[in-house]
């Protein structure tokens, strides 16, 4: 018989060619001279230390990663208890005792590579160690787990026909062991009739386990034994189809070569080439092409290999997809191309890869275009680029993605506006954008939002001062009602041709007014619903004597006054204006004649038109004429801005 010293038991390759009996024997002497080293007293039984979580040493093989090679407890420096005083049978009294710990004292002396005092079990015939927990393990699992070669040695030797059975989830040992790493454990249980092709209640095979935490040797070895290589899991997954996740190279080329099948697909419909593309594993990208993989093949919801790429930033995985030709026109169900994902996510230079073998006629199918998603997303580099590429500024969402909008937006520029990016809204109109073709016009979400410099640009470029809403909210200029408190805001608006006759157009005149309807009340709620349109469209006299303006209406109806000719107030306006003794000069300026300086400059400005009102900064007249025409009484005033 060899001595425990002339062997190295850590390499087992050594000892591989040694009977089971001298296996068994090298532990229990190995386990001895260990112990007279560490402890005068032989055949202790360790504790448990307080705090580990059984869980943690068994992973759910529901979840993915369930045997992450990483996760091997390093050895537990666990306190021994001394050889009680009681008679031999102690040993097995003790370890029947129920626990106080969270794993028993069988499960410690596994962990700990006890083999002596589990030989010791052994030759007692201690019945705990074919006993199962409440997972269904028994003592033979737990070495496998763990890793601890001369356990199961002694634990195969006593029992060999336990070498298959299986957990309460199916688990083999021989399954425990490849998901942990185990390569000794997997080779000798494989040497002792452990099947290779058992598979727990996920249908996951040791293969399959050595591929979800890869290890070549255990793999080769799960090979070289007749492991069954296109096994897949219930969720279709095949050991190959894991090892193209973890970019192992080597271990597909082993599947591959011991037959694995590349057109396999899991109950989502995805393949091998497409999980590697997913994950961005460029090599394994060209392995997989060069040995036939179809490399425009989609899941179950239409996305490509290149699609799964590109949205995950995979710029070399793009790259290589885009050399081996995968076709860049490949759409979702749902419309969207690989260059719409990639510039959602944000991965600019894999757009620049996309843009020049992406098909405009695709794009014009899809009903979205890149600028969409750019503004919508605040993708101002993206966006640049996109334009500089010739992409439409004023293209226009499809009906059905329009609808998916409570305010039926339709154009770049909206998205842009409706999200307070001025920069963005400067390069698109700058680039030819329309600010007048949506159903919502632009410029009234930037009024909403009270945004003076948006709004200033947008009339710069020529949004309707006018626009209405849909359905009609009021009898006069919606842009007036969204933003009614601003003094600012609504002189920026009448500088710039917005029309103030209507807010003094009431059927009722002088004549006594109907009390307000309740769905009129507050007015806050008319500005900002969209979707429940009211009983009747409210007039300016409505508006303005709300509660919630009632401070400000004098003020308001002063400004308004300053660009219309002659009007008669109506009798709700004049009981405004009566309520505060300090707002009687504002009823006399009401009143006729009005002066002449007024009404030639009202008649200057509608011949001018409101389109051109902006130019008459360019006439060649005196300064002072041209703030007069444009109601700029303090110039460069940085509230009403010149064009």
């Amino acid at each position: 018989m060899m001595a425990v010293s002339e062997v190295n038991l850590d390499d087992y390759s050594v000892y591989s060619h040694l009977s089971d009996e001298e296996l068994v024997q090298i532990a229990v002497e190995r386990s001895l001279c260990e112990k007279l080293h560490e402890d005068p007293l032989p055949s202790t039984v360790p504790f448990e230390p307080i705090g580990l979580d059984p869980d943690w040493r068994r992973p759910d093989p529901l979840r993915h990663r369930a045997y992450d090679p990483s996760s091997r407890p390093p050895p537990l420096d666990l306190p021994c208890v001394h050889q009680c005083v009681k008679p031999p049978n102690s040993l097995s009294q003790f370890l029947y005792e129920a626990p106080r710990s969270q794993l028993s004292p069988l499960q410690s002396l596994i962990i700990n590579g006890d083999a002596a005092a589990l030989m010791a079990l052994v030759r007692q015939s201690f019945g705990g160690l074919m006993e199962p927990d409440n997972e269904g393990w028994i003592a033979l699992h737990e070495a496998s787990f763990y890793g601890q070669l001369q356990c199961l040695a002694i634990l195969i030797k006593a029992y060999p026909d336990s070498v298959n059975r299986c957990t309460l989830k199916s688990q083999t040992a021989l399954l425990l062991a490849a998901g942990r790493g185990n390569v000794s454990c997997v080779d000798f249980l494989l040497k002792n009739g452990a099947s290779p092709n058992i598979f727990n209640k996920e249908r996951e095979t040791p293969l399959f386990a050595a591929c979800e935490n890869p290890s070549e040797d255990i793999v080769a070895l799960l090979l070289r034994s007749g492991a069954q290589v296109n096994r897949c899991s219930l969720q279709g997954t095949s050991a190959l189809h894991e090892a193209c996740r973890h970019g192992q190279l080597k271990l597909c080329r082993l599947l591959l070569e011991a037959g694995g099948d590349l057109r396999i697909k899991n109950i989502y419909g995805i393949q091998s080439f497409f999980i590697a593309a997913q994950h961005g594993h460029t090599d394994i990208i060209k392995l997989l092409a060069g040995e036939g993989a179809d490399i425009n093949e989609q899941a179950g919801d239409g996305a490509s290999p290149l699609f799964e790429a590109c949205k995950n930033g995979h710029v070399c995985g793009v790259n290589a997809l885009l050399i081996l030709k995968a076709d860049a026109n490949l759409s979702m169900k749902s419309g969207l191309l690989p260059l719409h994902v990639a510039i959602q996510k944000k991965h600019s230079r894999i757009v620049s890869l996309l843009i020049p073998v992406t098909s405009r006629v695709r794009i014009q199918h899809s009903g979205i275009s890149p600028l969409h998603i750019a503004a919508e997303n605040n993708s101002d580099d993206i966006m640049e680029l996109l334009i500089k590429s010739g992409f439409d500024v004023n293209s226009k969402l499809s009906e059905d993605r329009s609808k998916m909008y409570k305010d039926r937006r339709s154009t770049p520029l909206y998205f842009s506006v409706y999200n307070g990016n001025l920069q963005a809204t400067k390069m698109l109109l700058e680039a030819g954008a329309d600010p007048n073709l949506d159903v919502f016009n632009a410029l009234l979400i930037a009024v909403q939002l009270g945004r003076m410099d948006m709004a200033v640009l947008l009339l710069k470029y020529g949004a309707n001062v006018n626009a209405q809403i849909s359905p009609q909210l009021s009898w006069f200029p919606a842009a007036l009602l969204l933003k009614i408190e601003s003094l600012p805001m609504f002189k920026l608006l009448l500088d710039n041709g917005c029309d103030a006759q209507p807010c003094f157009n009431c059927p009722y005149g002088q004549k006594s007014h109907p009390a307000l309807s309740p769905a009129l009340r507050p007015i806050e709620e008319m500005r900002h619903s969209r979707e429940a349109p009211p009983p009747s469209c409210l007039h300016f006299c409505e508006a303005v004597s709300s509660s919630s303006f009632c401070l400000a209406a004098g003020p308001i109806i002063s400004l308004l006054l300053d660009y219309v000719s002659h009007v008669c107030l109506c009798s709700r306006l004049l009981e405004v204006l009566e309520s505060r003794s300090d707002w009687v000069d504002i009823r006399l300026k009401a009143l006729p004649p009005h002066p002449l300086m007024q009404l030639c400059r009202l008649e200057i400005r509608r011949l001018v038109g409101v389109q051109r009102l902006k130019l008459i900064c360019t006439l060649p007249l005196p300064t002072r004429l041209i703030c007069f025409l444009n109601h700029n009484t303090t110039p460069h005033s940085p509230e009403v801005p010149l064009f």
